[in-house]
């Protein structure tokens, strides 16, 4: 983007969802300030809401949850540790909503559990999400990465965990 601003050029960078929720779009601004160009951000609605209600499951619901929690499922490779916290996540009472998790789900309700987060926890996978070929997958804790192995779930998917999935009725939005 800097070589085609430098070069006279008028750059869009068109990205789904919100480029600031686990979208790079902050590491592109600041790159893009650093050379003094100046950015105009055009806010998107993030896959995290989206996705969900589309299939009728709100992120928050005054029975089921009075927090939401993002959480990317995939953190850069070179970090040299996580920076989740599995022992708090598991304690929170609302709903977590991960990002680029599908790869490491086993992983992730793994860490859930063996934290402290109830086995019986209700799970939905929503796969390609707002596109005509979306699919749900829905299960808990304990058994959800086996449902998701059998099912061929497949990224892009956003993960809901919590009471919130009770809310979805089997329909695909």
């Amino acid at each position: 983007m800097v070589e085609r601003v430098r070069a006279g050029k008028t750059v869009v960078r068109l990205k789904g969802g919100d480029p600031f929720l686990f979208g790079r779009g902050g590491e592109e601004i600041e790159t893009l300030r650093e050379h003094g160009i100046s950015v105009e951000v055009v806010p998107g609605v993030t896959s995290a809401i989206a996705v969900p209600e589309m299939v009728g499951i709100p992120v928050t619901h005054r029975k089921y949850a009075s927090q939401v929690t993002f959480i990317t499922g995939h953190e850069d490779p070179t970090k040299p540790e996580s920076a989740l916290d599995w022992e708090v996540l598991a304690r929170l009472k609302g709903t977590l909503v991960i990002l680029m998790g599908v790869k490491n789900l086993p992983a992730i309700a793994a860490a859930l559990t063996a934290n402290g987060k109830d086995p019986a926890t209700p799970v939905a996978i929503i796969e390609r999400g707002l596109r005509p070929d979306q699919r749900v997958t829905v299960g808990t804790l304990a058994d959800i990465a086996e449902k998701a192995r059998a099912a061929g779930v497949r990224p892009p998917a956003v993960i809901v965990i919590g009471g919130v999935v009770e809310l979805y009725d089997g329909g695909e939005g």
